[in-house]
């Protein structure tokens, strides 16, 4: 019945662009996208909120208004730095009082394949790369570090909607074509390099992870460390981190059992002295703490 009462609008005249200031103001109102998100609908109530100053601008009639406001609180589910892109098809859609439906289709269809592109271009590549740079700047006790982050990703994530809301918006439908040509390719090379700025995190954080365990060879102690360290540096942490990727990908836990695990095995090691470390082991143990 929903899809009777809502297949057009009673004004069918193509709208007036909207005004570079309702841009604006939608582009600002995207940031509070997941404010209200909720397992029935994601973000449809945080979606409405950001396009509801341009559908106010384009449908004068109120039952118009209604519709489109209707329509737009449908389940939506996408990448919340990237959500411009399809505020920007969707509201050239509403100015040509396009069909109701099309806008429906045209609006999921574009939104779910950017939550992947978005995951890959951010919170495996950015946010890892940015926060590698900014703790370093902090544990040297720079007070630059948290700032450059916060500068850094704010400026990169305001960049990107901005430019996509204009892109999206002044190509309209053309903008679909342009992210589904190239999306797989650039959705894989993300993934790559977000792969390769975890591996160095893992060397650089993880390499204060070795062990403790000397054992007594007369003038010649035997450092266990350092024979791992010839068959590859930073073989401990390397291990650790794969044993966290089984154990949540093959095994089903959650990260907060991992982490369980992980400190009980810092505990336990650290009372034995298998780790190295500026203490003294609670247990007497047949090696001594290098």
């Amino acid at each position: 019945m929903e899809s009777n009462t809502l297949q057009n609008y009673k004004d069918c005249t193509p709208a007036k662009p909207v005004s570079k200031s309702t841009l604006a103001k939608m582009i600002w109102r995207s940031t509070m996208l997941q404010a209200s998100f909720n397992y029935e609908r994601m973000q449809a109530a945080g979606w409405l909120w950001s396009m509801l100053p341009g559908l106010e601008e384009i449908h004068k009639d109120k039952d118009d208004l209604a519709k489109s406001m209707t329509h737009n609180l449908d389940f939506l589910n996408t990448h919340p730095f990237a959500v411009t892109f399809v505020m920007g098809i969707v509201l050239s859609m509403e100015q040509l009082k396009a069909d109701i439906q099309s806008i429906r289709s045209v609006r999921i269809s574009v939104a779910a394949p950017l939550g992947g592109i978005g995951d890959a271009l951010f919170w495996y590549t950015l946010v890892p790369i940015t926060a590698g740079l900014c703790a370093n700047l902090a544990i040297g006790g720079s007070v630059l570090g948290p700032i450059l982050y916060f500068l850094i990703l704010f400026g990169c994530e305001m960049a990107l909607r901005y430019g996509l809301m204009y892109f999206s918006y002044n190509l309209g439908m053309k903008a679909v074509s342009v992210m589904t040509e190239y999306a797989q390719e650039f959705t894989h090379a993300a993934s790559i390099l977000g792969v390769f700025v975890v591996g160095a995190l893992i060397a650089n954080y993880g390499g204060g992870t070795a062990l403790g365990m000397v054992i007594q060879n007369g003038e010649n102690p035997i450092v266990i460390q350092s024979y791992l360290n010839m068959i590859l540096p930073c073989l401990l942490p390397l291990l650790i981190t794969l044993l966290m990727f089984f154990l949540i990908r093959k095994k089903g836990w959650t990260p907060v059992k991992c982490i369980g695990l992980i400190l009980v095995i810092g505990i336990v090691g650290a009372m034995f002295g298998i780790w190295k470390g500026s203490y003294t082991p609670l247990f007497s143990v047949p090696w001594t703490v290098g």
